[in-house]
């Protein structure tokens, strides 16, 4: 069986405004951990301590050439894989999944056809700002925020009558429902299992590439992480699901059961030099991704770092304008298909 090493950087559990982190980002490859170490040792035979940070790393020039070749040799030899998210961009479609196609999935309409969500997420990212004013948009997802992670329905008030205040804005249409309290467009808020930590998705995102890729069973050996374990049950439910189904997720890609995962285990970074490895290649993308944002000076190192990349081993969530290629590139999805499916295996 083979084994896949994984780890995740730019984590702040349900806060997903955070504005020193503002993607979340997680990377897998596989290889054993004898070779992981002559990788190491070749790249890096001066490095000091037990354990590679690629945050410590990154900040010493010498270190920017063997970071780059540790990177592209992973990606090209390692099947190296980075899935990286926008975290408010996915905090608006965690916002219109809980507040908005409820209300259209009680009356009969599919909200997730042809992408249309992803659409309305880009769109409220890019324009919401200035048709509502930044301070009330913000607003708006810092109340379902902390709605979503206090479920007191003193919270939920602030939401809704937050919402109302919006009505009458251009592209404020879609929060009637919720500003009229209706109650598809809360209740799942309060659900003791719903919140805004997005962990569990990054790594099934990654997972859904890997299972693509990977012809044979094989297990994830990921950073030990205490919010992985709260995970556990939903994760063993997921890798149950016996079931010969498909579900269309994009053009090019879909949800296939039953998985060829078959197990999910934690071991400590420190003593597994492929997880560090891992480390390496994330901490890259994230770097990258600050940089452009201005949250860390663009430097000669984080300005390559996606030169290594093509579109086999890198998987983004970034809002985008261009409709109509989001439009065909999401058509005839069975995303609504797959919501039922899945709450239905392992609520």
């Amino acid at each position: 069986m083979k084994t896949v090493y994984m780890d995740e950087s730019g984590y702040t559990g349900y806060d997903l405004l955070n504005l020193d982190q503002p993607v979340q980002a997680a990377s897998s490859l596989m290889i054993d951990e004898k070779t992981a170490r002559g990788l190491i040792d070749d790249l890096f035979p001066r490095r000091q301590g037990k354990e590679l940070k690629h945050k410590k790393l990154s900040k010493r020039k010498s270190y920017w050439k063997p970071l780059l070749e540790i990177q592209k040799a992973i990606l090209n030899d390692f099947m190296g894989i980075t899935y990286v998210c926008d975290k408010k961009y996915f905090l608006i479609l965690r916002f219109l999944d809980d507040c908005v196609e409820p209300f259209f999935y009680q009356n009969g309409i599919n909200f997730f056809k042809d992408g249309h969500n992803y659409a309305l997420a880009s769109l409220l990212y890019y324009t919401a700002g200035t048709l509502w004013g930044k301070k009330q948009f913000e607003d708006l997802l810092y109340l379902y925020l902390r709605a979503s992670k206090n479920k007191s329905i003193l919270n939920i008030h602030l939401l809704t009558d937050h919402a109302k205040s919006l009505i009458g804005k251009e592209l404020s249409e879609f929060l009637l429902p919720l500003s009229r309290k209706v109650e598809s467009c809360t209740k799942d808020i309060l659900k003791p299992d719903n919140d805004t930590d997005i962990v569990f998705i990054v790594i099934l995102s990654l997972v859904n590439r890997l299972e693509e890729i990977i012809d044979r069973e094989y297990m994830i050996v990921h950073d030990t992480s205490n919010k992985l374990k709260t995970y556990k049950k939903a994760i063993e439910r997921f890798i149950g699901i016996s079931e010969n189904i498909s579900f269309k997720a994009t053009n090019i890609s879909s949800f296939n059961f039953p998985l060829k995962l078959s197990a999910v285990e934690q071991k400590d970074s420190k003593s597994s030099f492929a997880i560090q490895l891992a480390d390496l290649l994330v901490g890259g993308v994230v770097e990258h991704c600050m940089a452009l944002k201005g949250l860390v000076p663009k430097n000669d190192y984080n300005q390559n770092v996606m030169e290594s990349y093509d579109d086999l081993n890198l998987v983004t969530m970034f809002p985008s304008i261009d409709f109509e290629d989001n439009r065909q590139f999401r058509q005839n999805n069975q995303s609504y298909e797959f919501v039922d499916f899945i709450a239905e295996k392992i609520s």
